[in-house]
């Protein structure tokens, strides 16, 4: 008899899943030597959710751990020549794990699977007793450690007081046969229309010395017949083996990114077979397609395009929690955005992430789970990043792996105010502090030139099929460039400078992998609105990621008097900057930009950031700005000056981004700018070439002294400020849209002003 809310395993069911309701209890030395006993009595711990994380749990809900957790189960006698795993898909971020009583080994790695050989304990007898020990050791911000769980532990997203600690993913009892596959790689190292290549990698557990039948088979989604198949006879030792193969697809239907062509998708099929019986197996789902990168230009499939991305963070701080379908929504709207890429910013996503992206064609950069500086944690994380390209090499919307994120320790909000060091806005940082800001970046280090070296080997030996590089966020060497992270604007320098410094030092705009600027969200219950301007900024600060002296020099709380209005200028805010710098990067997509990625799609939890959708996936203006930068099809000024005196010449070049694969033939551009009583027109014709960047013309224009202005708009007493628009229009023939662009600026009798430049964009029939 199976007693009450447990499961069981029989002959012919292959897994059990362990979730549901488990005990726990916080770790102390006396708990820990006697709590994985059988017989031990947990009628006094706590009941806790599997998949989890503890915090979630009000007996636990302040605790940074580490817990044990214990979970009785039955399962039924196995057969002859079956073995029995115990796996754990995902722990955060450390274990010890017992079965009735003996230890069976420690994992650590939150984002892959660990697996036990359990089939001596199965066969010994029917009820047992699983204990583990798990720990997750929560980093405080700008320190040391060992611990790989980036985003979850030093994301500028997540309040770091938050500890993802628990079982988070499926824990089950599996059976197979006499050989397991206990790993499975499958890399398209090869592309073209004539055939393609799958390089496949897998680590085969033997129960003893046998010859087993490997078969593969590739298929379409459509069930027609397998394009590919292949069956070899395979000699196993006994214990892990690892066994390469390859499979050659003739004549095969290629994957494309959304814009250039069909996601077409194929079922891999891996079986092992053993005395004529099924033994193990697993499917895959991939795409045919290739992949290069030189100096942050992509091609794929040998056509070049321009990354238009968003850096990703998780959907949710406690990943256990998110539904699939919320997880899989984010690529969706990064896509509708008009983007081609998200940058998974230093975490393994959860699977929907890569399946959405794969159906959707939608671009990921892989980071490693590594931000900050680590120590003591070389081989883990080349552990690590093995493990990763077995678990995602197969997705080919995967187009690069990055090692590390800002290898060098920053400098946290309350810290630099405690410090007196000034906020890296306009004046810049402290002298002694951007001294070390600029060492941290420039200077050799342990874990830019060891840790994240050896990270990168390790990507590039496991997966030859992509690029791979070491570390995102460093200065780039002034002649070659790298991904930068570039927040003119917003931490340093003015809106417009990013134009300025790809002028001055183009290797630095090579790719911009951040930009940005934090903006309130819509849904800002979490703020307190009522208590404006009284707001708990330290609170904020500490646990909802609000950069309060950047805000207090970019868009001053106390300049507004109701919440309302300092949101809708801290989003007016972000959207400009967000337009200008996607504009100026996409003008220079013929070089030596390869794309950009801001920072970032959306927030995991309530919080001041420089999310364009909140954490309810409510749209910032931003979100709207970066939408319509990101069109197919744009024409473009040079971002307008906040304001020009009277009687000054404005000169602005006007382009065409076109990233369609056509040329569009007769294109007329029309620029009219308009101020009070006046204004200028011109017309430019002829052809703007495919997935380039045209330059359209030059626009000159005196504009009006004082005399031909009327009395400045407000009356007597007003600011001496006249409006300045400029607004743009293209057709082409056989288009049926109508694209437009418009610009805002002022004309002032002395001068700039404290106003910014503003824009607005739209397309029409």
């Amino acid at each position: 008899m199976v007693a009450p809310g447990r499961n069981v395993v029989g002959p012919d069911n292959e897994v059990m899943d362990l979730g549901g309701q488990w005990v726990a209890i916080e770790a102390d030395e006396d708990l820990r030597r006697s709590f994985p006993r059988p017989d031990f009595d947990d009628g006094a711990w706590q009941p806790v959710r599997v998949p989890g994380h503890w915090q979630a749990e009000p007996a636990f809900a302040t605790s940074d751990g580490p817990l044990l957790y214990r979970r009785r189960f039955e399962m039924a006698p196995l057969a002859e020549a079956e073995r029995a795993w115990l796996v754990m898909d995902g722990i955060f971020y450390q274990s010890d794990v017992w079965l009735d009583g003996s230890y069976l080994g420690d994992t650590e790695g939150y984002f892959f699977s660990h697996s036990f050989d359990v089939t001596l304990a199965v066969n010994a007898r029917s009820e047992h007793l699983l204990a583990i020990e798990v720990g997750c050791e929560r980093r405080a911000r700008g320190a040391t450690t060992r611990s790989l769980l980036g985003a979850f532990a030093s994301s500028a997203g997540i309040d770091p007081a938050r500890n993802p600690g628990g079982i988070w993913a499926p824990v089950r009892a599996q059976r197979s046969g006499p050989v397991r596959i206990s790993s499975l790689r499958a890399i398209c190292t090869e592309a073209g229309p004539q055939r393609a290549v799958l390089d496949f990698f897998a680590m085969l557990d033997s129960s003893g010395p046998l010859t087993a039948m490997l078969r593969t088979r590739v298929s379409g989604l459509s069930g027609e017949a397998p394009c590919a198949v292949m069956d070899k006879r395979q000699p196993l030792a006994e214990g892990p083996n690892r066994v390469r193969w390859q499979v050659e697809v003739l004549e095969p239907r290629l994957w494309w990114p959304v814009g250039l062509g069909d996601q077409v998708l194929h079922d891999i099929d891996v079986e092992i077979e053993v005395d004529g019986g099924r033994s193990d197996g697993k499917v895959l789902r991939t795409g045919l397609r290739q992949v290069r990168m030189h100096n942050f230009v992509w091609a794929v499939n040998g056509e070049r395009l321009f990354l238009k991305g968003a850096n990703l963070l998780p959907t949710r701080p406690d990943p256990a929690y998110a539904s699939p379908g919320e997880v899989a929504a984010d690529v969706a709207l990064a896509r509708d955005a008009g983007l081609n890429l998200l940058r998974a910013h230093s975490h393994v996503a959860r699977p929907e992430v890569y399946e959405a992206a794969d159906r959707l064609g939608v671009l990921i950069w892989q980071d490693m789970p590594l931000q900050g500086t680590f120590k003591g944690a070389r081989s883990q994380a080349v552990r690590q990043a093995a493990a990763a390209v077995d678990l995602l090499a197969h997705h080919p919307s995967i187009v690069v792996w990055c090692g590390h994120n800002e290898p060098f320790s920053t400098i946290s909000p309350r810290r630099r105010a405690a410090t007196g060091a000034a906020p890296p806005g306009r004046t810049g940082l402290a002298a002694g502090t951007a001294l070390r800001w600029a060492a941290g970046q420039v200077l050799p280090s342990w874990n830019k030139t060891v840790l994240d070296h050896s990270v990168r080997r390790t990507l590039e030996k496991a997966d030859p099929s992509r690029p791979a590089v070491a570390h995102s966020g460093r200065l780039p060497h002034p002649a070659w460039g790298t991904d930068s992270h570039l927040y003119f604007g917003w931490r340093h320098g003015g809106l417009r400078d990013l134009s300025r410094a790809a002028a001055l030092w183009p290797a630095a705009v090579r790719f911009v992998s951040e930009l940005g600027a934090q903006a309130v969200p819509g849904t800002a219950s979490f703020m307190r609105p009522e208590r404006w301007p009284d707001l708990d900024w330290d609170h904020l600060v500490e646990h909802h990621c609000l950069e309060k002296e950047i805000f207090d020099q970019r868009v001053p709380p106390a300049q507004y008097p109701t919440f309302e209005m300092w949101r809708e200028a801290t989003q007016a805010y972000q959207a400009d900057l967000v337009r200008a710098q996607v504009e100026a990067l996409r003008r220079l997509r013929s070089g030596p930009v390869g794309g950009f990625a801001v920072f970032c799609l959306s927030d995991a939890q309530p919080a001041v950031s420089a999310a364009v959708l909140d954490h309810d996936r409510r749209p910032k203006a931003a979100y709207g700005a970066l939408q319509a930068a990101c069109a197919p099809v744009l024409v473009v000024a040079q971002w307008p000056a906040a304001s020009y005196a009277s009687s000054s010449d404005l000169v602005l070049e006007v382009h065409v981004v076109n990233d369609l694969g056509q040329a569009l033939a007769g294109a007329k551009v029309e620029a009219t700018l308009r101020w009070p009583g006046g204004g200028r027109r011109w017309q430019f014709g002829g052809e703007v070439g495919g997935r380039d960047c045209t330059f359209v013309g030059r626009l000159k224009a005196a504009l009006p002294s004082l005399a031909r202005l009327p009395a400045p708009p407000g009356g007597a007493g007003a600011v001496a400020s006249w409006p300045l628009v400029l607004e743009l229009e293209l057709r082409w023939a056989g288009g049926t849209e109508l694209v437009r662009n418009r610009y805002e600026s002022s004309i002032t009798a002395g001068g700039e002003s404290p106003l910014r430049g503003r824009g607005a964009m739209a397309r029409g029939e």
